[in-house]
């Protein structure tokens, strides 16, 4: 028998800096659920904020839940911007099961608001959205914007022509950038956000702030950990304070100091890294003729892992995209002109930025869909909320379970009920959480005409002007739209008619103009005509529909439907 010596051991491998996948701000909080409201807006959150902290403790129920009333009577607000703030806060929330985001409109104003999730909410009011950059060329761009409102002067680098001239996607701020803007916010603003959060240890006086693993989950409303493509965990579940804990025994509640410097330190990672990218894109060649391409390229969709799916530059062509491609998704459409966009699929949020002369349906939007800054665009939608910011001469037809938000430097706008629908509508509607029993197109909310959340500064007294509300169009101009089948293929779904009843008005319109139809057909039919006459009148019609294809652009349709589809 021979002795063999026994393997060395394995050494203990060098334990990762950094195990955890990087930190992200939550886009949609600072994205879709900042309101210009000035009395939400706290200029010294922490010394202000922690009053009116205690106040909402005091009135919330044994469940720390705070209602409309009590948000109303604390906040010194009016009970519809109660419910708004309950509504909008309900749409960015990060967890699902919340009662707030399960409520159904009628229990809202009794369910209120989880205290944590209204306090970090009302903190972020403070929040300054990082601007577009300076035209290289301002003076070219100057007087692209007719001065008509009181408010151009101080809102004109927002002004949606500006955007449109200026090839926007150089000068505005890229999502990197406005990651970095909000992880620096955030990373700011840490200690108060925390601290606000944190319960003092009994006995020992307010030096002594803790935070349990209930109140740590409450930042999930502002950050996340996940890298592109992958799931988002429990917040939780990222800390080396909490993960693993026991689901059966409540985990030790944690020193909130503890807490401040594990976050400050992913979030300076974070910080560190995107600089590095964002430094590496400014010193790379550019990139503009490459998204030249995508602006006379149909169905140019920019890859986006984690995020929005980013549709940008679509040019004079028509696009579509189905549920296959986009179901379960947020996404923006940027930039884009001349065109018809059709997004028939079920969506989580959804923005419009920028665009001008462009029709874009968008299928069912269950959180928050947002339309800023664009100039003569017909949106048709379903969705739960809708907020239009900064647009001119625009035409809204809403399928809406909340009221519409109209807020900035608003001019022409028209509003009226949705008109169309596909066959998978009904089924994307439910998927998502719209009801079509509910329309509130017609009872658009208004409020200020400057967003205190932008970083211009504005002359005295304009903060308190308000914003210009919408019309409603004329029952007799109103029409419906015709979404064609491209993909005949394909399954059919159930769906055989606009699911949101028409008010009588405009169903009435809309009979008259059939029945105006008919007779006219009927008229013709009748006609006693010689075969040749016949030909000439047929060929007449044909001639006047041709030059209204062309006049409309929507011949530009039919050679997509024919050469794309």
């Amino acid at each position: 028998m021979t002795d063999e010596s026994p393997p060395p051991p394995t050494p203990d491998p060098i334990p990762n800096p950094n195990p955890n996948p990087p930190i992200h701000p939550r886009r949609v909080s600072f994205e879709h659920g900042l309101l210009p409201i000035q009395k939400l807006v706290f200029t010294d959150p922490i010394q202000t904020l922690a009053p009116v902290k205690q106040k909402l403790t005091d009135a919330a129920s044994n469940n720390h839940r705070v209602g409309s009333a009590a948000i109303a009577d604390v906040l010194q607000i009016s009970e519809d911007h109660a419910r708004l703030v309950l509504e909008t806060l309900g749409s960015v929330l990060h967890s699902e099961s919340d009662p707030l985001v399960r409520a159904k409109p009628e229990e809202v104003d009794s369910v209120g608001a989880d205290l944590r999730d209204l306090v970090l909410f009302l903190y972020i009011q403070s929040y300054k959205k990082l601007l577009p950059r300076t035209h290289k060329d301002s003076a070219a761009v100057a007087d692209v914007w007719p001065s008509t409102s009181a408010f151009d002067g101080y809102l004109s680098a927002l002004s949606p022509i500006q955007l449109v001239r200026s090839n926007s996607r150089r000068f505005m701020p890229s999502q990197a950038d406005d990651e970095a803007h909000q992880l620096s916010y955030l990373q700011k603003h840490l200690a108060n956000i925390v601290s606000l959060l944190a319960e003092p240890v009994e006995g020992e006086g307010e030096e002594s702030l803790v935070l349990s693993m209930e109140a740590f989950e409450h930042l999930g409303f502002l950050v996340q950990f996940g890298d592109k493509g992958s799931d988002v965990s429990p917040l939780s579940q990222a800390t080396p304070f909490f993960a693993n804990s026991d689901p059966d025994m409540p985990a030790v509640p944690v020193p909130a100091s503890q807490v401040h410097d594990w976050l400050l330190q992913n979030i300076a990672s974070a910080l560190e890294s995107i600089t590095e990218r964002i430094s590496g894109k400014e010193n790379a060649p550019s990139d503009d003729d490459a998204m030249s391409d995508a602006c006379v390229a149909p169905n140019k969709v920019a890859p986006s892992g984690r995020g929005p799916c980013l549709i940008e530059g679509v040019s004079k062509t028509s696009l579509v995209k189905q549920a296959s491609d986009l179901r379960g998704r947020s996404v923006k459409v940027v930039n884009c002109h001349d065109s018809v966009i059709y997004l028939l699929a079920p969506l989580r949020y959804a923005t419009v930025h920028g665009c001008s002369d462009t029709t874009i349906v968008l299928g069912a939007v269950g959180k928050a869909l947002r339309v800023e800054h664009c100039e003569r665009v017909h949106v048709i939608a379903a969705s739960k909320r809708v907020c239009i910011a900064n647009c001119r001469e625009c035409v809204f037809f809403l399928g809406v379970n909340q009221r519409p938000l109209i807020v900035g430097d608003n001019h022409k706008l028209q509003v009226a009920p949705y008109n169309t629908y596909y066959s998978h509508l009904e089924e994307h509607m439910s998927e998502v959480g719209v009801e079509p029993t509910i329309n509130k197109w017609d009872k658009p909310l208004a409020l200020g005409a400057v967003d205190p959340h932008d970083s211009l500064s504005h002359p005295a007294g304009v903060a308190d002007a308000q914003a210009e509300s919408a019309a409603c169009v004329d029952p007799d101009q109103f029409i419906n739209f015709l979404i064609p089948n491209w993909f005949s293929g394909e399954e059919i779904g159930s769906t055989k008619d606009n699911p949101f009843p028409l008010p009588d008005a405009y169903m009435a319109a809309q009979q008259r103009n059939l029945k105006n139809l008919e007779e006219t057909r009927q008229s013709l039919r009748e006609t006693p005509l010689e075969e040749n006459r016949k030909k000439e009148l047929s060929s007449a019609l044909h001639v006047y529909f041709k030059d209204w294809l062309y006049a409309s652009g929507n011949i530009r349709q039919l050679y997509c439907l024919q050469g794309d589809y």
